[in-house]
């Protein structure tokens, strides 16, 4: 089926470069690239000789990439990538023969209307509302999003936008109190963070700094309103006042001698990109306040007010705080709710800070939690799908059928039913996501979409404006910028936007589409993380402890309801089919309530593997990284492997916890779980397990899949690689086997 829809899209762009201007002469004749009839032999000779060597060398490339991970696979548990959608693939190389540049209209007039579209979807997927045109005119704020080439790029567009709106408010200030052009101006108010009104040339820098975001957002409109000011005009003013004209250094030195430059707090295990993000801004890595993260690897609320409080009482600004909606090794989702009421706290207090989530891995899990709906649209790219109108009595009719099909059934496997297997604490994170100020997204995570295609988006679309860089080259006179003015790149793909579209389209970014394949993913992974309490039951030579704590242990309950509920997960769910597990889940509700609160909070479990030997189990914790590390070399690519098709029966990934960044007591408490003794300052090697196929326990029924379920074969590769680890471990440092 790929090969036929990818040669339809081959087709349909040789038919489209015939087409037009199809009277225009060739670049040359076939005669003259034919040996035998070709007038110049040694022009022909050379073509076959140049044909000749990119089929040598595009089967040179073929056999190097034999050597890659096999994502498709139900062995493949390590990165958080699976396979890509087919339609997916498909969009991308389909768009990639037109070679469209999403950095403007003119040079991508399909593609940037494709992406606008997308980014409505994801928009909606994560809680946002789209308003109708009339809306937007009563004052409804409309949400914005654009495609990025990953995560990265957009987690430091964030920053670079919750920056310029942090000093906005001290440029214009200054720029209404100094330039003639701007006296209109002088008696202009604002809303405050008490809800009072107050002129804004009366207010003091700490106050300038912390005014209502959506208020800073709208200052600029609201001036060229109320005073006839242009917008041009206020933009030319700036250009001598604003950071993003002047620079951090120079704008502090002239505005804001005496306050310390504005922080970002984000928790201990955030992504790498955004000490980044920061140093790109100016800001520099040390702005960067790391919020320490409970038991669970999440965001702790009590470090973050004992952080805003030491911010508060320094006059230090806080730009922004980060939470990481599914951490990418932990999959841990932070507290946005708490955040977000958190912050409600503190403006009463008089400090405003944005709100961002990193949701790069996890935001397509909130298509778990949406009803399939028919969207009404009022932009001009609707007709770029018929799926989105419900026009018709037969579209209403596929609508409500959609919709039974998806709640007919709590207990099935595709049910997903506003989020089954989301746990109420993760529910109530994902609800929260619509509060957020700014949203990363990657469709090449969780959306199988190829790389690259990550995504911010905007609760306040206007917020783009705040960062936007115009180039005349560009850009000329008429024709819309829409996309390519705003963010950090340039040029980008329009193929990465038309495979997310084509993805959507197919693919539904809510329980009909992505929510049931997600779910299924979840599901997969809570039966994973079960399936390891299953290894540690039948082989008693090793241990595994995952650092997702089950329900009794969060509860803080005793050792034998802990050892009950792992002898429910090793016996009761590990060993069945679904079929089976479904039928015990209608019949022991408690048993579905602990496998709905146990593993991760998405799809990755993180665990690590210990030993047993003749005097006991391991209690070094040298000696259980070195058995962790033995068991990733077993199951990983390390190095390029000349071409050769992987022979690790599984693959899986690890990393550490170390004290610099987890804390001395997050490690020595999930050491002590496992059963070693922890050291002041050194880490603890663990293994990840990313389940990203929706279908490992439920495959064509085979010699290797009893029932159905690829996860017992998996798990015996894992158990084969943790005994022959543990077995050298043991030989290595002249300890006993365990009898």
């Amino acid at each position: 089926m790929m090969t036929e829809l990818i040669t339809q899209a081959l087709e349909g762009n040789y038919s489209f470069r015939k087409d037009y201007e199809p009277e225009d002469p060739p670049i040359f004749n076939p005669e003259d690239i034919d040996p035998n009839n070709a007038k110049d032999k040694k022009k022909a000779e050379a073509y076959v000789r140049s044909r000749d060597l990119l089929r040598e060398r595009l089967d040179e490339l073929t056999q190097h990439l034999r050597g890659s991970i096999p994502l498709a696979s139900y062995r493949n548990q390590s990165h958080m990538y699976w396979d890509i959608s087919l339609p997916g693939v498909v969009g991308y190389i389909a768009a990639l023969l037109y070679n469209q540049n999403n950095v403007a209209a003119e040079a991508s007039p399909v593609t940037t209307m494709l992406e606008i579209k997308v980014c409505d979807d994801l928009c909606r997927m994560l809680g946002y509302t789209i308003p109708k045109q009339a809306e937007i005119k009563d004052g409804a704020l409309k949400p914005w999003g654009h495609i990025t080439c990953d995560g990265s790029v957009a987690n430091a567009e964030s920053i670079w936008a919750a920056r310029n709106a942090k000093y906005l408010p001290v440029a214009l200030a200054e720029a209404i109190r100094i330039e003639p052009i701007m006296a209109n101006a002088h008696n202009l108010t604002v809303k405050m963070l008490d809800g009072k009104r107050r002129r804004f040339l009366d207010l003091d820098s700490w106050q300038l700094l912390n005014l209502p975001l959506d208020e800073v957002i709208g200052l600029t409109p609201r001036i060229t309103k109320a005073t006839g000011i242009t917008a041009d005009e206020i933009t030319n003013v700036l250009a001598s006042y604003s950071v993003q004209s002047i620079g951090l250094v120079d704008f502090h030195r002239r505005f804001l001698p005496n306050t310390p430059a504005p922080v970002l707090m984000a928790p201990s295990p955030a992504h790498y990109s955004w000490p980044k993000g920061l140093a790109l801004v100016g800001s520099g890595r040390n702005a960067m306040q790391l919020i320490r993260v409970d038991l669970d690897a999440r965001m702790c609320m009590v470090d973050l007010r004992k952080n805003l409080d030491a911010c508060l009482a320094a006059g230090q600004p806080v730009m922004e705080v980060v939470a990481v909606i599914g951490t990418t090794e932990e999959s841990a989702v932070d507290p946005l709710h708490d955040i977000l009421e958190i912050r409600e706290e503190y403006r009463q207090l008089g400090m405003e800070f944005s709100v961002h989530a990193d949701a790069a891995w996890g935001g397509y899990f909130a298509s778990m939690l949406h009803e399939p709906e028919v969207f009404e649209e009022d932009t001009d790219v609707a007709e770029f799908t018929e799926c989105d109108k419900a026009e018709d009595n037969e579209s209403e009719a596929l609508r409500d059928n959609v919709r039974r099909l998806v709640r007919e059934d709590i207990f099935t496997y595709d049910g997903i039913a506003a989020g089954m297997h989301m746990n109420d604490y993760v529910m109530r994170q994902y609800r929260a996501l619509g509060r957020a100020d700014t949203i990363t997204v990657d469709p090449h995570k969780a959306g199988f979409i190829p790389y690259p295609a990550g995504a911010l988006c905007y609760r306040n679309g206007a917020m783009r404006d705040l960062i936007a860089f115009t180039a005349p080259v560009v850009y000329h006179g008429g024709m819309d910028p829409t996309t390519g003015v705003y963010g950090i790149e340039g040029s980008k793909p329009g193929a990465a936007a038309a495979a997310v579209w084509l993805s959507h389209s197919i693919i539904r970014t809510d329980q009909s589409g992505y929510g049931r394949l997600l779910g299924r993913c979840i599901f997969n992974s809570k039966r994973l993380y079960a399936a390891l309490f299953e290894l540690a039951a039948d082989h008693p030579t090793v241990t595994v402890t995952p650092l997702q704590r089950l329900p009794a242990e969060k509860a803080g309950g005793s050792k034998s309801e802990i050892e009950e509920q792992k002898r429910i997960l090793a016996r009761r769910v590990a060993p069945r089919s679904n079929e089976q597990l479904l039928k015990i889940f209608e019949s022991r509700p408690e048993v579905f309530e602990l496998f709905r609160e146990a593993g991760s909070d998405q799809s990755i479990v993180t665990y690590a593997l210990n030993f047993r030997t003749a005097e006991g189990l391991n209690t070094s914790l040298d000696l259980m990284n070195e058995m962790n590390a033995d068991i990733f070399a077993q199951l990983s690519l390390q190095s390029f492997n000349g071409g050769h098709v992987p022979n690790a029966e599984m693959f899986v990934t690890s990393s550490e916890f170390g004290p610099a960044t987890f804390g001395q007591e997050f490690v020595d408490h999930y050491a002590e779980r496992c059963g070693v003794v922890p050291e002041a300052g050194k880490s603890l090697f663990y293994l990840i397990s990313t389940t990203q196929n929706p279908w490992l326990t439920e495959t064509v029924h085979n010699h290797k899949s009893e029932n159905g379920n690829m996860l017992p074969e998996v798990m015996k590769a894992l158990a084969r690689a943790a005994e022959k680890a543990a077995a050298k471990v043991i030989k290595r440092h002249g300890l006993s086997m365990p009898g």
